[in-house]
């Protein structure tokens, strides 16, 4: 209260200061005008009642008014200053005695002040004191209980984390085990459900930037695991295509056995399935069962494209790439790869038509890749279509049918030929399983088979050659009983004349008859090897087969007989023995006929039968045998009539024939005995021929334009060689003349030489023209050469 009196009061020098004020405000009052009092009592009552930083503008207002209104104004603040300060001092003076007893009791109650201070702070020590330890247990309990908070707020965070690092926990394990489909799907139940919850959190948000790097690895790696994928299938699609093609031909095995036991002519359409017994090779490279196997081998299982091939990377991708939302780049990608390697699967070697081995290669390349396509068709839903490996099949069908057109053209092993046939069978029949079309595979073997059969002929031909230049062309001998049989066994041979005849004796073919018989045998069976397998008729097969032999009769046999007959060492013997072959092989061709029937039991007598050409054939070949016999019989006598030396100039003949004439119809004495083994005709149209050669060359040598003299005694010894040669007709050097037909041959001669050996001129001239003229033969333009000479 002391204090606060002392503040109410002002200052003793502020006291007369207000004083003084008041005063001259008073003083001025009473001298001023009525008007300006009341202006400076309103200034005044501003100045008072306003803050003393807006006292500026007022004082302003003052000293801008009337001029000496700024003095008036100061007497009438001075006035008022002298005012408030007899008010002050009048209540300072009433206040003074109070004041007096307040400052009394005030030093008073000092002492109990100062008592009571000393009380207050000993207490304030003891208290500070006690609280001390209050404060230290306090700020204790304090931080406890923040630690319990924060605790109980990191527990509760970290239940709300804990998922989301689990989450991300397990996808690092599943990124490092490789389940990447796993892994999107733990990043899509992250981004989607976990992440959202705590994504204030830095760690969260790393989380969330790494995802999309994570899926881009993924996606690097499922199509990095693709490609070892596309290059396993690659490697391993010979091995696919040799598992499916053996089970191929396993299949077709069975049904041809349960075909036979049921008595069925045609092949079943084939079912394969990937799960049967494994076969073993037979010596043409395909797979047959093998009853004489081991009965482990019979239940070894054949491995599966699954077995062979791990499909889960191709799997795996297309799940990745499906999440990702990205699954039609991955289908555009995978079809041109695969479109690549079918390409590159399609590209033969350029040496794959020399070996088996690199047809089967390609084959089970091309079927490795088929069936793999075809699996994933129907394991994976629209990574490929049928519409997709339709196309594939197809512009491979065109690639494959143009490659085996070109390669089959080089090949020139009718071996080599067959197995290509029956690896393109079993290549169509596996394919034909598994859904594709394969009719234009079975149309390329009817171009095979062309190529076949030409590659069947050529060797074959070859083999006629060298029947043909080891042949001694002599009757065959027989010794013994055992070596007819033999012989008969081989070439359908009959004569009952002959198997009368006791042994040793002699068949009238050579040894090249049974062997060209066997060998037109063994050509059918090696064209119906061919002909195997291709679900074809037996009405078919039979036309192949028939086509193929007349082949072989029509071009081959007939050609190398042809050749045969031409060739210069080739003399009048062995053309007798090859016409006498030709007869028997033509006689034989019926139990060709019978052959083939037996073979494919059909009748030849049925509709379209083709029939075989062997008749004509051998017919063709006797015909040029005996024209070739003709040449080289005229050609023989072409010979002798060179050595002949007459003296055309003698007076008179030797009385003898010429030697060389003598050795003239010797030869051909001896060489018509040869012909008793030929027909009939043959011979007799072969010593015709000879006769009338003979005659010709005679005549031509009396009408020589060289020969310009000739004397009687030439033309006597002539005639002697013309007797020699009449004597030689008549004789019957052929049998089945009929009378002096042969004689006939030497007639222009005879009357030519009748005419000046007798010197007969008027009857010549008398009876000229006539029917029955002595000298008909005789030529006018003939005799008057001779004459002149």
């Amino acid at each position: 209260m002391i204090v606060q009196l002392a503040a109410e009061r002002p200052p003793p020098a502020e006291a007369q200061h207000c004083a003084a004020l008041s005063l001259n405000i008073t003083i001025m009052a009473d001298s001023e005008t009525l008007e300006f009092v009341t202006e400076h009592e309103r200034i005044l009552q501003e100045i008072e009642s306003t803050d003393t930083a807006c006292v500026g503008p007022t004082l302003r207002s003052i000293y801008d008014d009337q001029p000496n209104a700024h003095k008036r104004f100061m007497e009438k603040l001075d006035a008022r200053i002298r005012n408030h300060d007899r008010e002050i001092e009048k209540m300072c003076n009433f206040h003074h005695q109070g004041f007096v007893d307040a400052i009394t009791e005030l030093l008073k109650v000092r002492a109990d002040a100062e008592k009571l201070m000393g009380q207050v702070t000993d207490t304030n020590r003891r208290l500070q004191e006690a609280g001390r330890d209050v404060r230290a247990q306090t700020e204790e309990v304090i931080r406890c209980r923040i630690q319990q908070r924060n605790m109980a707020t990191t527990v509760e965070k970290l239940q709300l984390c804990l998922p989301v690092l689990e989450m991300y926990s397990k996808l690092k394990e599943q990124l490092d085990s490789k389940r990447y489909y796993a892994a999107l799907k733990t990043m899509e139940q992250l981004e989607k459900v976990y992440i959202p919850r705590v994504s204030h959190y830095r760690f969260c948000q790393i989380m969330a930037e790494n995802l999309p790097r994570l899926r881009e690895e993924i996606k690097d790696i499922s199509m990095s695991d693709l490609k070892d994928f596309l290059e396993s299938i690659r490697k391993h699609s010979d091995k696919v295509g040799e598992t499916a093609m053996r089970q191929a031909q396993q299949h077709r095995t069975f049904n041809s056995a349960v075909a036979k036991q049921l008595h069925i002519g045609h092949y079943s359409k084939p079912v394969y399935s990937l799960s049967r017994h494994t076969n073993t090779h037979l010596s043409n490279g395909l797979w047959s069962n093998d009853d004489t196997g081991d009965d482990e081998d019979a239940d070894e299982e054949i491995l599966t494209a699954q077995d062979l091939v791990d499909f889960s990377p191709v799997y795996r991708c297309l799940h990745i790439y499906s999440v990702l939302g990205d699954r039609e780049t991955f289908e555009n990608y995978y079809r041109k790869q695969r479109k690549k390697q079918a390409r590159l699967v399609l590209q033969p070697q350029a040496n794959m038509h020399e070996t088996v081995e690199g047809y089967r290669r390609y084959f089970n390349q091309i079927v490795g890749f088929f069936v793999v396509e075809d699996h994933i068709l129907h394991a994976t839903r629209g990574l490929v279509t049928r519409a997709f490996t339709d196309e594939l099949w197809n512009m491979a069908l065109s690639k494959i049918i143009a490659v085996l057109r070109t390669h089959s053209s080089y090949c020139e092993d009718p071996d080599l030929v067959l197995e290509l046939k029956n690896l393109i069978v079993i290549c169509a029949d596996t394919l034909q399983g598994y859904g594709f079309p394969v009719s234009r595979l079975f149309d390329l073997l009817f171009e095979v088979r062309d190529q076949y059969n030409e590659t069947l002929l050529k060797k074959w031909a070859a083999v006629f050659r060298e029947i043909f230049e080891s042949d001694n062309y002599s009757p065959i001998p027989v010794e013994t009983e055992e070596e007819y049989k033999l012989v008969t066994s081989r070439f359908p041979f009959h004569d009952p004349e002959i198997e009368k005849q006791d042994f040793p004796k002699k068949l009238p073919m050579s040894q090249s008859v049974p062997q060209i018989y066997t060998q037109v045998k063994e050509f059918i069976y090696a064209s119906l090897k061919f002909s195997e397998s291709l679900h074809r008729s037996s009405t078919e097969i039979d036309d192949m087969l028939r086509k193929s032999t007349n082949l072989l009769l029509t071009r081959t046999l007939s050609s190398c007989l042809q050749n045969l007959t031409k060739k210069p060492h080739i003399g009048l013997t062995e053309l007798v023995q090859i016409i006498i072959n030709t007869t028997h092989l033509e006689q034989a061709c019926k139990y060709l006929e019978e052959f083939i029937t037996n073979i494919t039991n059909i009748s030849p007598e049925t509709v379209h039968t083709t029939r075989l050409y062997g008749l004509s054939t051998f017919k063709d070949a006797r015909h040029a045998a005996e024209g070739e016999i003709y040449t080289k019989l005229n050609q023989k006598i072409d010979e002798f009539i060179q050595l002949a030396d007459y003296e055309w100039s003698m007076a008179e003949s030797d009385g003898r024939a010429s030697g060389y004439l003598m050795d003239l119809i010797n030869f051909l004495r001896s060489t018509f005995q040869v012909f008793t083994h030929l027909p009939g005709k043959v011979a007799q149209t072969a010593c015709m021929s000879a006769c009338k050669h003979l005659s010709t060359s005679l005549m031509q040598m009396l009408l020589d334009s060289e020969l310009k003299q000739i004397s009687m005694g030439a033309i006597q010894q002539f005639n002697l060689d013309v007797m020699q040669c009449e004597l030689f007709a008549s004789s019957e050097p052929v049998p089945g003349f009929q009378g002096d037909t042969l004689q006939l041959a030497f007639i222009d001669l005879r009357q030519l030489l009748d005419l000046f050996m007798v010197w007969d001129w008027s009857t010549y001239l008398a009876d000229y023209g006539q029917p029955n003229s002595k000298y008909l033969r005789v030529n006018p333009a003939t005799a008057l050469a001779l004459l002149e000479k």
